[in-house]
């Protein structure tokens, strides 16, 4: 199989990741539970990860990264916990529905406001709007580091400059560019990162977190066991322990260790440099079929390793069938849990074909999925 839907989740992981995970399920007790061998072991690794993370997103301290299950957790938690009654935020039409869903229910139950940027017709918006729907009550800017179905980057250090002027804060989906991507939470101006570790960071499913810049105050979304305090009615309010109720998934966190060592090793200039390529030459070999309409911004410098495409007036999941069947490609097809984006590109029906790389990826798949697309084209 040639697998090409690597912004879902990344098939294939460094050898590494599953040899982390299978030392830790034999030798890793519950972290922060005991302190016995087994539960110090744990709670080392988490550490440890923690500095890793902390290291490649310059968040300037590591006990203020706490471990969620994905980046839809880590969003509901950053939102949640930082939008009350009486707050406006803003977000994009670039957002997945992690984003959208939290802040539609809130708007909802909490009455908190919410106006969106718009993306025209390649996905692109325009950051002047960003200013313009900025209120009095403005507490957070939302966003996506990289849309997960055009692959345009937003530029989050003027995003993020935007938002500090006029006091609010800026949280940020790093689901489609953490590991793939450069982030540095200083210089971009980011006070929470929520990321997923089995994307771009090559991890194992089931895990995820939040980066939290300084003086952030977050409010517990849930709250549980910590392993500390246990005679307290309330949640400890010290991070990343105000953020973590419950056994946290130091098997999939120590894989994702692995991972991350891989990935200082090699650094994300580096696997952004051959994704990069990879994309292009996929795009290059495809934007003039016949037949075939490509969605988002190519003549910018920084995008996400996404080519998303239709081919005439062919149901997406169609094309997507016959790609997996007849050619063993695996693509994503549909909505993409993108529903704002899919209108601004007039693409609600049909959907769209999301072809997204990674460093493992070779120049002859990427050939053979030219190949197909232009046969499909001419049937």
């Amino acid at each position: 199989m040639i697998y090409l839907d690597n912004a879902a989740t990344t098939l294939h992981k460094p050898p590494q990741v599953a040899r982390a995970v299978v030392q830790a399920m034999d030798t890793m007790g519950n972290a922060a539970r005991g302190a016995h061998g087994g539960a110090l072991a744990a709670s080392r690794t988490v550490y440890g990860t923690r500095e890793k993370l902390a290291r490649l997103f310059a968040c300037q301290r590591a006990d203020h990264i706490a471990f969620t299950a994905n980046s839809t957790e880590a969003l509901n938690i950053a939102i949640n916990g930082i939008l009350h009654e009486g707050d406006h935020a803003i977000s994009t039409d670039c957002e997945h529905n992690s984003v959208l869903r939290p802040l539609y229910r809130l708007e909802e139950e909490r009455g908190v406001g919410l106006d969106f940027v718009a993306a025209d017709r390649q996905g692109r918006v325009d950051y002047g709007d960003f200013e313009r729907l900025i209120r009095c009550n403005t507490k957070a800017i939302v966003c996506t580091h990289c849309s997960n179905l055009t692959g345009n980057v937003l530029d989050i250090a003027k995003i993020g400059e935007i938002a500090h002027r006029h006091g609010a804060l800026l949280i940020v989906d790093a689901s489609q560019t953490a590991g793939t991507i450069p982030i540095d939470m200083e210089k971009m101006g980011v006070d929470v990162l929520c990321f997923t570790g089995h994307k771009g960071l090559m991890g194992p499913q089931g895990t995820g977190g939040l980066c939290i810049g300084p003086g952030v105050e977050i409010a517990p979304w849930k709250v549980g066991g910590s392993g500390v305090h246990s005679y307290d009615r309330h949640q400890p309010m010290e991070y990343p322990t105000r953020l973590e109720a419950g056994t946290l998934n130091s098997h999939g966190i120590a894989g994702l260790s692995a991972a991350l060592d891989v990935i200082l090793e090699r650094g994300v200039e580096g696997i952004q440099q051959m994704e990069h390529g990879l994309m292009r030459k996929f795009y290059e070999g495809v934007k003039d079929i016949d037949g075939v309409t490509v969605y988002g911004d190519f003549a910018a410098l920084v995008r996400g390793a996404i080519v998303t495409l239709n081919i005439r007036d062919y149901d997406s999941s169609a094309v997507s069938d016959a790609l997996s069947e007849n050619y063993g490609i695996a693509t994503r097809p549909g909505a993409h849990c993108a529903p704002r984006m899919h209108r601004a590109l007039g693409t609600t029906e049909q959907g769209a074909v999301r072809f997204s790389f990674s460093c493992y990826n070779t120049e002859q798949e990427v050939e053979e999925a030219i190949r197909a697309v232009r046969e499909i084209a001419a049937e």
